[in-house]
């Protein structure tokens, strides 16, 4: 149940604080006076969509908080998200929307933890369920029609429908996989032929290690290359160890240098670093002469290598041109080749067996949709009986309502399609709901629907936004009657114009717009400085300000329009509190609910836009 509501720099609100409690909760005001915003406010809180105009103009940042008192079945959701709740049972929902530029930045918490849009739609829809008259284009889409009789069916209809989902996407892939290799199997012998040649060609490569390309250009080039290798290793023998012509080696002059050192240290030891650094260089040095030695000794030419080494390159070569374009991918497509070749010979599947899991999962297909049928025909009965019989009291007598099933092809969601038929008056054939409800039908027909939902749901809290639209007289007063009656055991609050309804609330706000002036430092034409702004003022009303504000619905107060005086306009007021407290005191007691269950939901089902 929703305790409070605070809105900081929201659309036209500057600062806002309400507190609600249990029962019937009505704003009124005149029209465009911002009784929207308040419930565009509640919705924003609990993760709903805003647009860019959502900050106040002039500030860089709205808030939004909305503090719930939660049921047991909520306390078990807060578990498992492993979130707190403040005092054992409140939740406190924030929303922090910071303008940038043309877009916005948003945050979500709940009892100060951040949360993602996914955790915060899942507490949305366990908190309120919000109905809007006026978006009713949606209620002629079949599945969303399917989806609220398959959420009145209950956990075990939802559980059903998961397993057709699993069953056919468990179809689906066997279909697919059979389908695939009924149009591989037009192509396979062009492809086992090609793939056949390929494979030899790559196989007679003897392809096993992707960097040989590098390792015989390495080694035919040392091959082509072994006389001068040897000359040159030669010459670096005689530079560095022993010189044929007489000159010093560098290993002569490294010694004489050492021995020159060794001479000196033994008068200035400061020169022993030096000593160790040239007796380390003349032994890296004979070390290097001796291996530049052994090096040229091993030296060889070997024209039959270089020959086999030019062949395997040149062979290899090819490959890459045509499988490549380097030997890492010519292997991969050798390994790949395989694969494919196995599958065309038959190392998979074969078409009928294919097939007969096909059949197999088909079959089990159709076994799991037909249960899901009479599972939603089951609760279609209780749907149609439910929702008559909340539809009568709302001066449709003799209205006539219908759940049509009829058979479609196996989908994901079944194998039917819904339609609720509709009608209204004697005499008439039923027909699709959205082709035949008036405005005030539409109206009264999602009334009666929130209220057979609000028998299986958990949510506490019930909004309608202009749900009376289009309707007068008996009409009115019967979802006045309605609206009190849901309130019984769970808070409702409604935007509404009708007088009728607003007199039925518990808690009664009144909704205006307001110029403001603020100080800004700018002169005006009276040299005073100020700056006009409009915002948005809610009041809880009292008794004496109740029948102000429903003579001012009513159209007569301060007003003589339609020849109704003021007077007229508060004594009809008066009959209005009067009649509602004799409705309320004559009321029939409303059984207790049972405690809520889990059922999960589906998001369709709200016809408020997000």
């Amino acid at each position: 149940m929703l305790l409070s509501l605070r809105i900081e720099n929201f659309a036209l609100i500057d600062h806002l604080d309400l507190t609600f409690g249990a029962g019937l909760h009505v704003l009124t005001g005149e029209t465009g006076a911002g009784k929207s915003i308040i419930l565009d406010a509640i919705d924003a809180a609990l993760g709903g969509r805003v647009t860019g105009r959502a900050v106040r103009t002039g500030e860089e940042r709205a808030s939004i908080e909305a503090t719930f008192k939660v049921n047991d079945l909520l306390k078990a959701w807060f578990e498992q998200q492993q979130i707190d709740l403040l005092d054992d049972e409140l939740a406190v929902c924030t929303r922090e929307i910071v303008a940038l530029g043309s877009g916005q930045r948003n945050r979500s918490r709940i009892n100060g933890v951040l949360v993602n849009k996914q955790q915060m739609e899942a507490l949305r829809d366990r908190l309120v369920e919000i109905t809007a008259q006026g978006q009713t284009v949606q209620l002629g889409q079949p599945s969303l029609q399917r989806d609220w009789l398959d959420s009145y069916g209950g956990v075990a209809l939802l559980k059903q429908r998961e397993v057709v989902g699993q069953t056919f996407s468990s179809y689906q892939q066997a279909a697919q996989a059979l389908e695939k290799r009924r149009h591989s199997e037009q192509q396979r012998l062009q492809q086992l032929d090609l793939f056949e040649y390929q494979l030899r060609e790559l196989n007679a490569a003897n392809l096993n290690d992707p960097d040989e390309l590098e390792q015989l250009e390495q080694e035919r080039k040392r091959l082509s290359h072994s006389v001068e290798l040897q000359q040159q290793s030669y010459q670096v023998y005689q530079a560095l160890y022993q010189n044929e012509n007489g000159d010093d080696a560098c290993a002569d002059l490294l010694g004489k240098a050492e021995s020159l050192l060794t001479d000196m240290v033994r008068y200035d030891e400061q020169i022993q670093p030096i000593l160790d650094i040239v007796s380390s260089a003349l032994s890296q040095v004979e070390e290097a002469g001796q291996q530049i030695n052994a090096y040229g000794d091993d030296l060889e030419t070997d024209p039959q290598r270089l020959q086999e080494v030019e062949e395997r390159f040149v062979e290899l070569k090819q490959i890459c041109r045509k499988y490549g374009p380097n030997l890492s991918d010519a292997i991969a497509l050798q390994q790949s080749l395989q694969t494919e070749l196995e599958e065309l010979t038959g190392a998979g599947q074969s078409i009928e067996e294919l097939a007969t899991l096909t059949e197999s999962r088909k079959t089990q297909l159709t076994e799991a949709s037909a249960l899901l049928t009479q599972l939603r025909q089951s609760t279609a009965q209780g749907l149609e009986s439910r929702l008559i019989a909340e539809l009568k009291p709302l001066a449709m007598e003799k209205v006539k309502f219908q759940v049509g099933i009829t058979p479609i092809a196996p989908t994901a969601a079944g194998s039917d399609r819904i339609t609720y038929l509709f009608s209204p008056n004697p005499g008439e054939p039923l027909q699709p709901l959205t082709e035949i409800a008036s405005g005030g039908e539409m109206s009264r027909f999602l009334l009666a629907l929130q209220a057979c939902f609000s028998q299986v749901d958990s949510a506490e809290t019930l909004i309608f936004d202009e749900i009376d639209v289009g309707v007068s007289g008996r009409v009115a007063q019967a979802i006045a009657e309605k609206l009190y009656q849901l309130g019984r055991h769970h808070q409702v609050l409604c935007v509404t114009h009708q007088p009728i309804v607003a007199a039925m609330a518990d808690q009664h706000f009144n909704v205006a717009k307001q110029v403001i002036e603020l100080s800004n430092g700018s002169q005006n034409g009276n040299g005073a400085s100020a700056d006009l702004r409009t915002i948005v003022r809610v009041n809880p009303l009292n008794q004496e300000q109740r029948r102000q504000e429903l003579a001012q619905l009513a159209g007569g107060a301060g007003s003589s329009e339609n020849g109704t005086t003021e007077a007229a306009a508060i004594a009809f007021a008066d009959s209005l509190l009067a009649q509602a407290t004799s409705l309320r005191n004559g009321a029939a007691p409303v059984e207790e609910l049972p405690e809520p269950v889990e059922v999960p939901k589906r998001k369709a089902r709200s016809t408020r836009k997000r």
